[in-house]
């Protein structure tokens, strides 16, 4: 009896080592992991598009990652062996193509599809040619300005110009809003609301800017004797003024609707003494409908324009920073004033308020 269980232990130990530890040739291994994917690669066109790729795989699972920001995914059943990749992609702001790459990964198996967008068309924007888009707001996704673009100015009435709106941060002490993103534009509106007038002064990239470019705005201008809207320019490392620079893209005034300005001020011209650099013309329908207002800028001259006639031109002459001093990065800002001393020059109309500023987009281009 003994000896029978011993020989059954023997072999009950045998087998386990041949299991643990033998190897043999003839063993089945498991089969590599494979995928197999509707398309390989793609090609978008400057619009955009939105596609939905089969994803099949002999592994358990599967997933998916790109390596560029522009490319949005979406999958569903990543816990079977069957599911949809769909890949998004929004249009092509610049006028060069660009590439991305989409992984799809099953246990170790990897396999890749290659997205190629054309480039926008020059035509779909006014920047001249060699220029790319290198910052825009369109005002289409949200109620609010975003807060890593727009920085909002608050300051009491008079702070300058003797302008008669206090300047908030986005709503008015009772919750009314002087800045808004609604339907694709932004809208920054003048206000009474217990005695005092609210409005907003909203600053793009203030701590960054740009140093040079091709600028572009498109605005509806308010309504009414008292408004002053602005799209104009500040120096980035201001310390004094004028000596640092002032450009002024458009401005106007409600008590003479539908003629804009642009100006250039520095200690050499300035408007304190009579020698600004300013061209006025008539804008039709300014106050009625959206209208663009750009800016040119390079280290050799500004050209400002109005629905894409030019509005004013100054060369850099060389006689330096007092005449010059716009070689230096400024930040765009949008605002939309109360009286003061050119708003304001032939008194307010508060039958006027509320009085918008609408504002479709903001674009800037720089050549490379």
């Amino acid at each position: 009896m003994k000896r029978f269980m011993i020989h059954t232990v023997l072999c009950a130990l045998a087998v386990a080592l041949w299991g643990c530890g033998g190897s043999n040739e003839d063993d089945p291994q498991p089969a590599a992991v494979s995928i197999t994917l509707s398309q390989e690669s793609v090609s978008v066109p400057a619009e955009g598009g939105t596609y939905d790729i089969t994803v099949t795989t002999t592994g358990k699972e599967w997933g998916a990652y790109s390596n560029e920001d522009f490319i949005t995914l979406e999958t569903k059943n990543t816990a079977a062996q069957s599911g949809t990749l769909t890949v998004k992609v929004p249009a092509n702001p610049a006028v060069e193509s660009r590439t991305g790459t989409v992984f799809v990964m099953s246990g170790t198996a990897r396999k890749s599809i290659n997205i190629s967008q054309a480039a926008a068309q020059q035509s779909a924007y006014n920047a001249p040619d060699g220029y790319s888009l290198v910052w825009q707001d369109e005002f289409d996704s949200g109620t609010e300005l975003n807060a890593d673009n727009w920085t909002h100015e608050v300051k009491p009435s008079g702070w300058v110009n003797h302008e008669l709106q206090n300047y908030v941060n986005h709503k008015t002490p009772e919750g009314r809003l002087v800045t808004e993103v609604r339907n694709g534009k932004l809208r920054i509106t003048a206000l009474k609301e217990n005695g005092k007038i609210y409005s907003g002064r909203v600053y793009a990239k203030v701590n960054s800017g740009w140093t040079y470019g091709y600028i572009e705005a498109s605005i509806k201008l308010p309504k009414g004797k008292g408004t002053w809207p602005a799209f104009w320019m500040m120096p980035v490392n201001f310390h004094s003024w004028p000596a640092d620079g002032e450009i002024d893209i458009m401005e106007e005034v409600g008590y003479h609707p539908n003629y804009v300005s642009s100006s250039l001020h520095a200690n050499a011209h300035v408007h304190s003494n009579g020698t600004q650099v300013t061209h006025e013309m008539l804008c039709e329908g300014a106050e009625d409908d959206f209208h663009t207002y750009a800016i040119l800028w390079t280290a050799k001259e500004i050209t400002t324009y109005v629905d894409g006639k030019v509005q004013l031109y100054y060369e850099n002459k060389g006689k330096g920073r007092d005449d010059w001093p716009y070689e230096d990065p400024f930040y765009v800002i949008l605002n939309l004033a109360w009286g003061g001393d050119w708003g304001g020059a032939q008194g307010v109309d508060e039958s006027a308020l509320p009085a918008t500023m609408e504002v479709d987009y903001v674009r800037v281009f720089q050549k490379k």
